[in-house]
C-alpha cells in the first residue's frame, strides 16, 4: 500500500490521533517525549504536527539553530508468541504501528494558548465533566510564560504498520484470537480487512 493513499493516510492520521506522545528528536540529538496533534489537509495527510513544550528544553535551543528534526510515534505493539497461533515451530515476532515523521519545527509563542487547549480538547474529550485550565486559576498565565508553541511542517512520512498481514490466514486468526492485547489485535484485524 502506497504511503499517500486514502488508506494510510487516514491510517496514519489515526495513529498519532490515537496514540500522540512522541519522541521529538533535534540533530543535536536531544530528544522529548510531548503529544502532539496532527493537522491535515483535506486529503488528510498530515501536513504539521502541533504542540508545546518547556523554555528550558533543550530541544528549544537545538531547532533555534537548526529547525530539522525527526518526530516518531509508536503506536499499538507487541510481542507475538508461539503459543499464541498454538504452534510452537511457528517462529515469534514483534508486530507495531510505528510513524516517522522528517520536519521543520517553529516555533509560535503567540499559539501557545491555543496549543494547550487544543490538547486538552483532544484528551480530555468533549465531555461537561472535561477539566479546564480555568480550574488553574491565576497559575495558568504563569505556566503559559514558561512553555512553547510549535508547529513541527512535516516535510516526508515514513510509516511502518507490520501488523500481521504477511500471515497465512489460519495464522493470523489465531494471533488475532488469542493475542492478550485486545488494541493491537483490533488494529491487526483492521489493517488486514481494510478499515483501519
Amino acid at each position: 500500500m502506497s504511503a499517500h493513499s486514502p488508506d494510510m493516510l487516514e491510517r496514519v492520521a489515526r495513529l498519532v490521533g490515537e496514540y500522540p506522545l512522541a519522541w521529538v528528536v533535534s540533530r543535536q540529538f536531544n530528544a522529548s517525549p510531548l503529544p502532539l496533534l496532527a493537522e491535515c489537509n483535506r486529503q488528510r495527510e498530515i501536513i504539521s504536527l502541533f504542540g508545546h513544550c518547556a523554555r528550558h528544553n533543550p530541544l528549544c535551543e537545538d531547532f533555534a539553530q537548526d529547525a530539522s528534526g525527526l518526530v516518531l510515534f509508536n503506536g499499538p505493539e507487541g510481542y507475538v508468541s508461539p503459543r499464541h497461533v498454538g504452534e510452537t515451530d511457528w517462529g515469534p515476532t514483534w508486530n507495531y504501528a510505528v510513524l516517522r515523521f522528517r520536519v521543520e519545527i517553529e516555533f509560535q509563542p503567540e499559539e501557545t494558548g491555543a496549543s494547550v487547549e487544543r490538547l486538552l480538547g483532544h484528551l480530555e474529550g468533549r465531555t461537561e465533566a472535561r477539566w479546564t485550565t480555568a480550574e488553574l486559576g491565576a497559575r495558568y498565565e504563569r505556566m503559559l510564560d514558561r512553555i512553547i508553541a510549535f508547529r513541527a511542517h512535516v516535510r516526508d512520512c515514513t510509516p511502518a504498520f507490520k501488523l500481521g498481514q504477511d500471515e497465512k490466514k489460519d495464522v493470523f486468526a489465531q494471533i488475532v484470537t488469542n493475542h492478550p492485547d485486545r488494541q493491537l489485535a483490533q488494529w491487526m484485524r483492521e489493517m488486514v480487512e481494510g478499515t483501519a
